[in-house]
C-alpha cells in the first residue's frame, strides 16, 4: 500500500546531506519538525520548520536529555491510520500524523575511541533516538524511517521519483533502522560488558573486547577468538584493504611472511590458487600457525590444497565469500576460525595505553602509489619494477619497523621486520629467501623508512634486486642515491613514512 509523507520528524547529530531532502521536502509542502541544532539548521536553509517543543508544550529539558520523549510524537509516529479507536484518541489529545521520521543516533563509538571520558561517554548513549527509529520502523506500514546517512540517498531517490512509498520500500527502511538500533546497542553492551575472551596475550592475562566483531565479519566455523586471534586478524584485515587487486597473504605475529597479488600480471589475476601458492612459497615455514587473508573468493580447489595438498596449520582464514563446497573442506578442519569478512570501515582514530594514559592518533590511510613517487637516481624505473614497488611499499607499511621487503614479479618473494637495524632485516631476508631456493635477482627493495646509509642498497645490488622504494627525506639520502646509480639501479621516494611499533 502506497502512503503519502506530509508529515515529517527530523532530529539528527550529523546534517551532511540532509540540505537537499531538506528543501524537496519542502518544495513538495511537507510539513517538518525538529528539534535544537537540525531545527537551526533547517531555519538556516530558509525552510519553515515547527519546534518539537510548540508541538508538545513542553521545553527540552535536563540539559536536552529529554526533548522527543513525549506522547505527542511516540503517539504521532506509531498511531495506526485508519484504526478508528486510534484517531478518535489523537484528535481528542491534538497528536498529529508523522509520516516521515529522520533521526541518526550519538556518536557512541567515536566518543569511545576519542579517548573521552566515562562521563563524556555515557552522555552519548542516545536515548531518544533509539525509540524515534524503533516507533518509525514498528509502524512501517504508515511511516517512512531513516535511521542514518547512509540512507539518505535511497530517500532521496524514492521522492524525486514521486510523492509515495511503497510497503516495500518502507519495509526495507524498517529492516536497515533495526539494524542500526541493533549494532548501537551491542556496543554500548560492550563498553559495559565487553566480550569476554579466554584470556589475553598471554594465559595468565585476562582478556576482554569492546566492540563489535559482527560488523567486520561473520565466523562460519571455528573455536572462539582469542586476544592474538584478533590482534592478528586486525592486521590481516588492515593489509588487504590497502590492495585493490587480487591480493592473497599470509601473517604470522601480524607481519606478513607471505604476499602476492594480481596487480601487472593477468595471467594470474582472479585465480585465487595461484596468488595463495606464490604467497605461501616465501615462507613455508612462518605459514605454520598463520593467519590467511584474501580479498577473493574461496573455491573448492583452494580449500583442497590447503586441506589435502598441504595440509597446512592455519589459525584463520579470512576472505568475503566462502562457496559451499569450500566450507564443507574446511570442517575437516573444525578448530580453524573461518570468518567471512564484511565491507566495514576501520576507525580513523587509534588507541592504546601508554603510562598514565592514552595515545591517540589519526590511522594511516596513506597507501603508496606511483602517483606519489619521485625518481631520484639517473636510471628511470621500468613499468614492471614500478607496480612491484607499489606493491613493496604497501605491504612494507604493515610490517613492524625496521622493515624490508624483495617483491618480484607482484608477489613477496622474502621480508625481514621487527629488527634494531634495517642491515640486520636485509640480511635475515635475503638468508630466508637463499634457504628457500628462492631467487631474489631481478626483485626491488621497499622500506617503510629511511635508507640513510648505502649499505643496504650495495647489498641488495650484489644479489641481483634492481630498484628500491623509501620514502626519502633523509639528510643523507644522497648517499644511498649515489650508490644507487653507482650500481644502475633505479629508486624512486614516497614522501610518506609508515613507522610501526
Amino acid at each position: 500500500m502506497n502512503k503519502e509523507i506530509h508529515t515529517a520528524l527530523i532530529s539528527v547529530f550529523h546534517k551532511d546531506g540532509l540540505d537537499e531532502i531538506v528543501k524537496l521536502l519542502n518544495s513538495k509542502g511537507v510539513k517538518i519538525y525538529s528539534t535544537g541544532g537540525t531545527s537551526k539548521f533547517i531555519k538556516e536553509l530558509g525552510v519553515p520548520v515547527t519546534e518539537v517543543e510548540e508541538l508538545t508544550g513542553f521545553p527540552a529539558i535536563f540539559d536536552g536529555r529529554v526533548k522527543t520523549l513525549h506522547p505527542a510524537i511516540a503517539g504521532g509516529i506509531l498511531k495506526i491510520r485508519g484504526n478508528v479507536i486510534h484517531e478518535e484518541e489523537a484528535k481528542k489529545h491534538n497528536i498529529p500524523e508523522i509520516d516521515l521520521v529522520i533521526v541518526d543516533l550519538y556518536p557512541f563509538e567515536e566518543t569511545i575511541l576519542s579517548g573521552a571520558s566515562d562521563e563524556e561517554i555515557i552522555e552519548k548513549i542516545d536515548i531518544g533516538g533509539i525509540a524515534l527509529i524503533r516507533a518509525g520502523a514498528k509502524n512501517l506500514n504508515d511511516v517512512v524511517i531513516i535511521p542514518s546517512v547512509h540512507q539518505y540517498a535511497s530517500l532521496l531517490e524514492i521522492l524525486k521519483g514521486g510523492d509515495t512509498t511503497t510497503i516495500a520500500e518502507r519495509k526495507r527502511f524498517a529492516g536497515n533502522a533495526f539494524e542500526v538500533t541493533s549494532m548501537y546497542d551491542t556496543a554500548i553492551r560492550g563498553y559495559f560488558q565487553g566480550t569476554i575472551l579466554r584470556y589475553g596475550e598471554n594465559p595468565h592475562q585476562s582478556g576482554m573486547f569492546v566492540g563489535d566483531m559482527s560488523k567486520a565479519f561473520t565466523i562460519a566455523q571455528g573455536k572462539e577468538l582469542s586476544y592474538n586471534n584478533l590482534l592478528d586478524t586486525d592486521a590481516a584485515v588492515r593489509l588487504i584493504k590497502d590492495f585493490n587487486t587480487p591480493a592473497f597473504a599470509i601473517l604470522k605475529h601480524t607481519n606478513a611472511c607471505g604476499c602476492a597479488t594480481g596487480q601487472g600480471l593477468p595471467a594470474q589475476a582472479g585465480d585465487t590458487l595461484t596468488l595463495l601458492k606464490s604467497a605461501y612459497t616465501a615462507d613455508p615455514v612462518s605459514a605454520f600457525g598463520g593467519i590467511l587473508v584474501t580479498n577473493q573468493e574461496i573455491t573448492e580447489k583452494v580449500a583442497k590444497y590447503l586441506v589435502e595438498e598441504i595440509k597446512l596449520f592455519f589459525e584463520i582464514l579470512i576472505a568475503p565469500s566462502f562457496t559451499s563446497e569450500a566450507l564443507t573442506i574446511l570442517q575437516k578442519k573444525e578448530d580453524v576460525r573461518v570468518l567471512k569478512l564484511k565491507d566495514f570501515e576501520i576507525p580513523k582514530k587509534e588507541i592504546r595505553t601508554a603510562l598514565t594514559g592514552l595515545l591517540v592518533q589519526d590511522r594511516d590511510i596513506q597507501v603508496d602509489s606511483k602517483d606519489n613517487f619521485t625518481v631520484v637516481t639517473k636510471r628511470l624505473p621500468t613499468e614492471t619494477e614500478l607496480e612491484d614497488m607499489v606493491i613493496g611499499a604497501t605491504i612494507a607499511k604493515h610490517l613492524k619497523s625496521n622493515c624490508v621487503v624483495i617483491v618480484k614479479d607482484g608477489s613477496m618473494v622474502t621480508m625481514g621486520a621487527g629488527q634494531v637495524s634495517r642491515v640486520d632485516a636485509l640480511k635475515n631476508a635475503l638468508e630466508k629467501a637463499k634457504g628457500f631456493g628462492l631467487d631474489v635477482s631481478g626483485g626491488i627493495l621497499a622500506s617503510e623508512a629511511f635508507l640513510p646509509f648505502p649499505d643496504c642498497v650495495e647489498i641488495a645490488g650484489s644479489v641481483g634486486v634492481t630498484a628500491v622504494v623509501q620514502p626519502g627525506g633523509s639528510k643523507k639520502d644522497q648517499l644511498s642515491i649515489d650508490k644507487a646509480d653507482e650500481l644502475g639501479m633505479a629508486m624512486v621516494t614516497t614522501g610518506f613514512r609508515h613507522f610501526k611499533h
